[in-house]
């Protein structure tokens, strides 16, 4: 811990700690400080270490309860982690647009763990948005607007075979699905929800999970929607993670949305994730 640095990495969020290594024994110190500063910073990046997917579920568990995805399929042995592959020569298909992990899920996923195992010598990065900060920026009268608003969340549009195709399915791909009813289940959430740990407010809607708003007809909603997302994305409450091999980097999906760039389509990426459960937003 004497040698613990932090480095923000943008004005409105990100961190990266220098100092640690996580290839050791799971450590409830460390984890707790670490814990302290994505709080605050919402991403959290360390970089240069050597975690075997054990060891990486291992850290996980001093988070939180590490969850099996009821869709995507994890590792036969480790069914908390997901293996992220992308092929050489293939266009990556997970991820690739604004979304907070598990949205669709009635208690969404809390904190996502992910580890680079094999990253492309350049892209592949991922940016993150404070919803915090989003909210926060917001006019008083638009923020009094949203507030009591709750909006609709389902896996449908990401994960419909119909829509995303059956190979996944068939598990013809690097990365597999399971077919599951879970997929077309609906669950409302507030638009603007209250982070159970820091009491913030903070936008709670992403273009890949939210269906729309409850109680608005379609084209109100849809509106609404595009001027959320549009304002979240700003620059300025933005930060991006440049991925290295050994880099592990953890974000609170409570407080963020992220978006996986696709542009290595000659290039192979391995990365390793663990979700962690959270609570039923209020």
């Amino acid at each position: 811990m004497s040698a613990f640095a932090i480095r923000p990495l943008a004005g409105a969020l990100g961190a990266e700690i220098t100092g640690l290594d996580l290839s050791r024994a799971a450590d409830p110190e460390t984890a707790a400080a670490v814990r302290r500063v994505l709080l605050e910073r919402k991403v959290v990046v360390v970089r240069d270490q050597r975690l075997a997917p054990e060891a990486q579920l291992d850290w996980s568990r001093l988070f939180g309860e590490p969850e099996v995805h009821p869709i995507a399929n994890g590792m036969p042995d480790l069914p908390e982690v997901i293996r992220v592959h992308k092929p050489a020569g293939e266009s990556a298909f997970f991820g690739t647009s604004w979304h907070s992990d598990n949205s669709f899920f009635e208690k969404p996923s809390a904190l996502t763990i992910l580890y680079g195992e094999t990253v492309p010598p350049h892209g592949g990065d991922t940016i993150f948005a404070s919803m915090e900060r989003a909210f926060e920026t917001l006019s008083p009268a638009m923020q009094a607007f949203l507030e009591p608003l709750r909006a609709v969340h389902s896996a449908s549009a990401a994960y419909d075979p119909k829509t995303t195709g059956d190979a996944k399915y068939k598990g013809e791909t690097a990365i597999t699905y399971t077919f599951s009813d879970s997929i077309y289940e609906e669950v409302e959430h507030p638009v603007v929800r209250t982070h159970p740990e820091t009491g913030r407010r903070c936008l709670y809607v992403n273009p890949m999970f939210t269906q729309r708003i409850a109680g608005l007809n379609a084209d109100e909603s849809a509106a609404i929607l595009a001027l959320l997302y549009g304002h979240a994305a700003r620059p300025e409450l933005t930060c991006r993670v440049r991925w290295e091999p050994g880099t592990l980097t953890l974000w609170d999906n409570r407080a963020v949305a992220h978006y996986a760039i696709d542009d290595y389509a000659d290039h192979e990426r391995v990365m390793h994730r663990v979700t962690v459960a959270g609570d039923r937003p209020r």
